[in-house]
């Protein structure tokens, strides 16, 4: 039998959470031998996926954080923000992952009133660490395009550090009313038998579900998402304007350094990118249905559909690791060297794009291409001083 609810963001399948209307039970998507076979494919198919997320989660994850610890040369403020984003990966996937993937074999929520209280908050926890590092990233590309100088190159990668433990810190106190308020609920279900589920609001008042779905869509999708557009339009700005404002006989030079922090901001994009695609149909669906929870669907396309969101929002858990192979041959490296036991060795190359922004020139593009700038360069943490004539 299909689950009757999702846990964090997600409400029933079959109907809503508010509890004010009976729920639609999952029994009655179909009937006879076809229900049979799809409560097969269900309680076997989907688990295995979910397992399979897990274990290619943990593996890309572990493998990154453990790069970035034991390589001197990745540790940079771009390495400790992704670093950031492979630790509430881990977390989602070792909690929030396996109580849904139990959750095809039970049909009540049989994790109990700590379980309900723990389980959503840290599942937004977790979300809440990935936009808002996504954001800080974004944040630290646009300082190092769009305004170099305006770096704080001392101590930069323990500021940074700071920035990560704050971006917990936000997350953390943002889920607590998630904490409070998720409760175990007793629902009745339209074939006159109940079970009980755990839901994120109170039941007293209609309006607790379409309140929840729109603060949860505007602080972990829009509102951080907005920001890092913003970020990312004056970005592109800067970019095309320095392309036509290069002197010549510097040009090839220039172009190497912009090509550095063109695939610097790439990066981030897809990770912001791969963040879009895999919450916004789980955003979408859980708002929809809290507008909606009057209107249950027990039909086997809304099943499938919400299936399909909720495994895209987990694998969201997993891909950042192996986007990061894909588009950094030094960080692709390291993960081939550490696959093969360490055998392979590769020389800690402070070229690599991956390293902090202040490994790369700091040259303004703003500045006038007459002048002469000092550029400080921190390279592996030590600060040097570089004289370029733009």
């Amino acid at each position: 039998m299909p689950p009757r609810s999702l846990p964090g963001l997600a409400p029933p399948v079959g109907g809503n959470q508010s509890g004010v209307l009976p729920e639609g039970s999952g029994r009655n998507f179909l009937a006879g031998s076809d229900r049979t076979s799809a409560e097969l494919a269900i309680r076997c198919v989907i688990p295995s996926v979910y397992l399979l997320i897990i274990a290619v989660g943990l593996l890309g994850n572990v493998m990154l954080v453990k790069i970035f610890i034991c390589s001197r040369a990745m540790r940079s403020v771009p390495n400790i923000f992704i670093s950031n984003l492979a630790a509430g990966d881990l977390l989602l996937l070792l909690t929030c992952v396996p109580v849904d993937a139990s959750r095809y074999f039970f049909d009540e929520w049989m994790f109990g009133k700590v379980g309900c209280k723990l389980i959503p908050a840290i599942q937004l926890t977790s979300v809440g660490v990935s936009v808002f590092t996504l954001t800080a990233l974004s944040a630290d590309r646009y300082r190092a395009i769009v305004n170099p100088m305006d770096m704080q190159m001392p101590g930069a990668v323990m500021w940074t550090c700071v920035k990560a433990v704050g971006i917990w810190v936000v997350s953390v106190l943002l889920a607590v009313p998630e904490a409070v308020f998720s409760e175990v609920a007793h629902i009745g279900s339209l074939d006159n038998s109940s079970f009980t589920a755990c839901i994120p609001y109170p039941q007293t008042n209609e309006l607790h579900p379409k309140i929840h779905s729109v603060l949860i869509f505007l602080v972990y999708f829009l509102i951080p998402l907005t920001i890092i557009s913003i970020y990312y339009y004056h970005i592109a700005k800067t970019l095309i304007k320095s392309a036509h404002n290069l002197p010549g006989e510097y040009n090839e030079h220039t172009k190497k350094q912009m090509e550095t922090r063109k695939r610097l901001a790439k990066i981030v994009l897809v990770f912001v990118g791969c963040f879009i695609f895999c919450w916004f149909p789980n955003h979408i669906l859980y708002m929809y249905r809290s507008f909606h929870y009057k209107e249950i669907d027990p039909s086997l396309g809304h099943m499938i559909v919400t299936l399909v969101a909720r495994v895209l929002s987990f694998c969201n858990s997993c891909v950042n690791p192996f986007a990061l192979y894909l588009l950094s041959e030094s960080f692709r490296k390291h993960f081939n060297s550490q696959l093969c036991c360490g055998k392979k060795s590769y020389p800690e190359r402070a070229t690599s794009y991956l390293l902090s922004s202040s490994a790369v020139r700091m040259t303004s593009l703003k500045s006038n291409t007459k002048n002469l700038v000092t550029n400080s360069v921190l390279l592996n943490g030590q600060g040097t001083k570089q004289e370029m004539a733009l």
